[in-house]
Formats: structure tokens, C-alpha cells, sequence
């Protein structure tokens, strides 16, 4: 009787483990250990994690960059390089705004640019040269595509005589000597007293007040600038002019003035006003000081006589 009873429980035990596998008992709570799980997909990132349309459209990109170098670079060629690019003769630069100064003096001054294109000329050197040119007062330059330039200029404007010793040139408001043109006739009064050798910068500031005197003197009585004969600047404190038919009497001659510094208007109309008088009380007049305030010297070397305002 005791060998049974592990028989017995042998079998009882197998029983049971075959209860517990049944696939009845099995419940959807409990984890299905034996059931065959499907395998999880693994989706791998191709080309970086960018998309198709992103590599599409940086290939357009760049094929559209680099059509653009390459027409870039064949245009540079071109407006470099091209003959209808090229400045080849004299007519192909347009000159205005000049007459005294010749086209063709100007026209020279771009033979360095002879068979190069437009685009290559240094304008601004060019504008340098063309001024450089005594009687050129500014300049501009332009390109004219394709394979033109114009030159517009403004001439500078004589407004007296200067006299160098014997010879007589022109001179403009800036003290700039010009050369006397052929077949010009000019009018102007002669300014003595500078030499050619006065820095400019002295010579325009003297002119200064040469054309601030021929301002008064035209305000005062117009066309009075035409009896202005001449007019001298040496020295800066005392501007003296000669000047002519101040008188009624046609036989007067010249007077030489002496205006000093300032109030031109003021002396000049002085002058006018009571010359005749001068003339009565000292007889031929031939210098007069008005550099003096309040106070007239008539004929000062010889008879000085004073008068009073």
C-alpha cells in the first residue's frame, strides 16, 4: 500500500498540468508566452533624412546657379572683349558745351583708350585730364552703351585783360590765365598790379575784389562798367581804376581812382555825384583818393585839395 500512493500522485500532478495548459483556461489577461509575435518593422531613414522633393529642388537650384555663372561669364566676355564693344575712332566721343576749346584737343585725351571697350575707360581719370585744360572751368564724362562717351564741359568766362609785361592774356573771376582765342573779340577792362608768378590762390581773391568793384560801379550808373579802362590790383588795401567820361566835357582825360578796400558802391556814387564840382573848384582833375572816410583828395600828386562830405 505505500508503493501506491506515489503513483497516485504522480498521476494527479500530471492531470493538473494538463488542466492548467488548455487553451480554454487561458484567459486574455494573461501573457500568451507560447503564441508566435510578429516581428516589428524597422523603417530606416534614407539620403540624410531629406525627402525626394528637397533633393529635387536643390538640383534645379544649383543647375539654375550654375546657368547663370556661365551667362555671366560670357557677358562679361562680351561687353569686355566684343567689338561692338570697342572704342575705335575719334567720333565715337561726343563732345558738348565747348567753344572755345576744340573737340578734337579732347577727343586726344582718350587715345590710351583706342580698342577697349567702354566699360574699361577710368572716367574719373578722364574727367582729371579734360579739366586739366586751362580754359575748361568742369567736366563730366559718361559711357554710351554700347561703345560711346559724351563729354559735356562748361567753359570758364574771361572778365578782364591781364597784362604780363607787354603781353596782354585773359584772366577769369578764379584768377586763371587763359590764352587769348583766334577770332574772338572780347571787351574788358585791364588788370595791372599781379604777377604771373602770384600763387592762384591770391590771384582769385584779388579778382574777388575786382568783380565786386565792377558790381558796384554797373549798380550805381548802368553801363558804367564800359568807362572802366583799367584796373589795378597790386596792392590788396587800395584798389585804384582808371576810368574815363566822368565828365559832360568829351575832352577830359582818364582819372585814375582810389577806391582803397571796401564800400565801392558807396565811394562810386560819391564820385559821380560830385565830380563835376571837383572839377570846377580844381580845375583839371586828374587823380582822385577816396580812401579816407568823410574826406575827398582831389589831384593828390599834385595840387591836393580836400573837400568835405
Amino acid at each position: 500500500m505505500e508503493r501506491v500512493k506515489p503513483i497516485q500522485r504522480n498521476a494527479s500532478a500530471a492531470a493538473a498540468e494538463r488542466d492548467a495548459y488548455r487553451p480554454e483556461l487561458v484567459t486574455d489577461d494573461e501573457p500568451k508566452y507560447l503564441r508566435r509575435q510578429k516581428p516589428v518593422e524597422i523603417r530606416r531613414k534614407k539620403l540624410g533624412g531629406r525627402s525626394w522633393p528637397f533633393y529635387r529642388q536643390a538640383l534645379v537650384w544649383t543647375l539654375a546657379g550654375a546657368a547663370a555663372i556661365t551667362a555671366g561669364v560670357y557677358a562679361v566676355r562680351y561687353a569686355l572683349y566684343s567689338p561692338q564693344m570697342l572704342l575705335v575712332k575719334p567720333d565715337q566721343i561726343a563732345v558738348n558745351g565747348n567753344h572755345v576749346v576744340a573737340t578734337e584737343e579732347i577727343q586726344k585725351l582718350f587715345v590710351k583708350d583706342r580698342n577697349r571697350s567702354v566699360l574699361q575707360i577710368p572716367l574719373d581719370t578722364r574727367r582729371g585730364m579734360i579739366e586739366e585744360v586751362p580754359w575748361v572751368e568742369s567736366a563730366s564724362v559718361q559711357r554710351i552703351l554700347p561703345n560711346h562717351v559724351r563729354v559735356e564741359i562748361t567753359e570758364r568766362t574771361p572778365v578782364a585783360f591781364f597784362r604780363n609785361g607787354s603781353e596782354l592774356t585773359l584772366i577769369d573771376a578764379h584768377g586763371v590765365l587763359l590764352d587769348r582765342p583766334e577770332g574772338e573779340d572780347f571787351h574788358f577792362p585791364i588788370v595791372t598790379g599781379m604777377p604771373e608768378a602770384l600763387p592762384r590762390e591770391d590771384r582769385e581773391k584779388r579778382m574777388q575784389a575786382y568783380e565786386e568793384f565792377m558790381k558796384a560801379v554797373e549798380l550805381v550808373k548802368p553801363g558804367a562798367t564800359d568807362q572802366v579802362s583799367e584796373v589795378n590790383l597790386g596792392n590788396p588795401r587800395d584798389l585804384n581804376a582808371v576810368l574815363t567820361g566822368l565828365g559832360s566835357d568829351a575832352g577830359i582825360p582818364a582819372v585814375t581812382v582810389h577806391f582803397g578796400q571796401s564800400d565801392f558802391t558807396g565811394k562810386y556814387r560819391t564820385l559821380v555825384e560830385n565830380f563835376p564840382q571837383w572839377q570846377a573848384s580844381a580845375g583839371p582833375v586828374h587823380a582822385i583818393d577816396l580812401r579816407y572816410s568823410r574826406q575827398v583828395v582831389v589831384n593828390p600828386d599834385t595840387t591836393p585839395a580836400a573837400r568835405t562830405n
